[in-house]
């Protein structure tokens, strides 16, 4: 083991400690494929010190001033934002991806902590004006209660930040089910918020068999609100388990971006931005562009500066100098990738360059550009999760626009045009949560993040974010 990743135990009650059972998971570095650490592994009885200690806990915090919450957690980002750059090579090591992405996750999840704790403290609600003389009519937000949160291996610090942010500045309190494959940073997150402060039990993090975890926590009378993000296969299994209990949710699921290159775009623009967050995480983004239409007068210029902006990228460990991109997370996505391509060469694809996994350690797979892609190959119609970039060509407004929309997903898309009144036609014409036009404008925290269709409802980010946990209560009253 390397000496300076830690073996990661549960956090449960304000303490650091073991499962009850002892038992313990490995965890891989993705570009060495050696074992670095261990984590403890919760079992039900772990559940149920996390589910009292949050109870008890909630009890306190949401009497807590939305003013003094907030100081508690400015003190969580400012211990947190400390740590960078310890934390970030604890993320490059267990996710895989370049370091200078993970500082970037990382002084983001600060930048989240900071904005949450004030923007709780404008949880306002309002006085209705009455129809009758002496009526007083009066809405309040309170905290939903105890959230169960269920967050994802590719940005494991960003995705538990969003949702715990949140939550403690609405006054709630949390369980947190990790992400076993890169559970230290997150225990990192987790430790700033105790030591900044937050009430014992207020925070729980477990890790364990994903399944077991929901099936127990969703239907718990404790647990008032689910939040997860992940794929859409899953999420929709949690959304029906939250739904038989009328327990609220926010569900962030998968997407297939589709990303539109008009005949009037700046073609050099689009090339540039596009390929950066295609390969940005491996292409392990859920609002990864993973769909090129591009229009037919430009599309020549397009794939050959896709597939050059391809070639030059640095792929290796996260951890060396230069490296733009790192190695998928785990096998089971290289397995998952190499299954893409060789479909879509089945189906008739051309690999312009890439297109197989790079060296024979660690889960590296090469930056992929292919084209005359069926329509019917799985790329099309799954999200592929990977560095792959099927780019396909289109002549007519409606055709594209039609084409964004033939999938059930509708998580982000992206165009790039020169015309505002194109821009305006795109933007109400695609069916998706988010739409960002000649730039990558997504993700930010004071932006709301969430889908529509298969993709997932509700928000997080921006005012949208706290509203989610927070209810809406009514007193209506006579004057004395």
């Amino acid at each position: 083991m390397l000496q300076n990743y830690p073996n990661t135990q549960l956090f449960l009650d304000g303490e650091w400690r073991d499962s009850v059972s002892k038992e313990t998971l490995e965890i891989i570095n993705p570009a060495t494929e050696e074992v670095i650490g261990k984590l403890s592994h919760a079992r039900k009885e772990d559940l149920d010190i996390a589910l009292t200690a949050a109870d008890k806990a909630f009890k306190e915090w949401k009497d807590v001033s939305a003013y003094e919450r907030s100081k508690i957690m400015r003190k969580a980002a400012d211990i947190f934002r400390s740590r960078a750059n310890y934390i970030a090579k604890l993320l490059t090591m267990e996710q895989g991806k370049p370091l200078a992405e993970a500082m970037i996750e990382t002084l983001g999840a600060a930048d989240s902590i900071e904005w949450y704790a004030e923007e709780g403290r404008r949880a306002y609600g309002r006085i209705i004006p009455p129809r009758a003389k002496g009526i007083y009519q009066f809405v309040f937000k309170e905290p939903v209660g105890v959230i169960a949160a269920f967050t994802p291996w590719n940005f494991p610090i960003n995705q538990v930040v969003k949702k715990i942010a949140a939550a403690f500045a609405a006054g709630c309190t949390a369980i947190v089910k990790g992400p076993e494959e890169t559970p230290a940073s997150v225990a990192e997150l987790v430790k700033a918020f105790d030591e900044a402060g937050m009430p014992k039990g207020s925070l729980n993090l477990v890790f364990g068999i994903p399944a077991e975890i929901s099936e127990y926590l969703i239907p718990h009378p404790i647990i008032r609100k689910v939040t997860f993000t992940g794929s859409t296969a899953v999420g929709k299994q949690l959304a029906a388990l939250a739904g038989a209990h009328m327990k609220r949710v926010t569900m962030e699921l998968g997407g297939h971006s589709p990303a539109i290159v008009c005949e009037d775009a700046d073609v050099d623009v689009a090339v540039k931005i596009l390929s950066a967050n295609k390969f940005r995480n491996a292409g392990q983004v859920c609002i990864s562009p993973t769909r090129f239409l591009v229009h037919d007068s430009v599309y020549n210029k397009f794939v050959d500066g896709f597939v050059k902006k391809a070639e030059e990228l640095n792929v290796g460990n996260g951890l060396e100098d230069g490296v733009k991109m790192g190695p998928l997370a785990h096998d089971r996505r290289l397995t998952a990738i190499e299954g893409f391509v060789s479909d879509a060469v089945e189906k008739g694809a051309k690999i312009l360059t890439g297109g197989k996994r790079k060296g024979n350690k660690g889960y590296f797979f090469e930056p992929t550009v292919m084209t005359n892609v069926s329509q019917d190959a799985r790329i099309m119609n799954e999200e592929p999760f990977g560095p792959l970039a099927p780019i396909s060509s289109f002549s007519k407004m409606e055709e594209v626009i039609q084409e964004a929309n033939r999938l059930d997903y509708g998580l982000a898309a992206y165009a790039y045009t020169n015309s505002n009144k194109k821009a305006q036609e795109l933007g109400a014409g695609i069916e998706s949560g988010q739409v960002s036009i000649n730039h990558h404008g997504l993700g930010l925290v004071d932006t709301p993040f969430g889908g529509v269709k298969d993709s997932g409802y509700g928000s997080e980010g921006g005012p949208e974010g706290l509203e989610a946990y927070m209810t809406t209560k009514l007193v209506s009253q006579t004057g004395l």
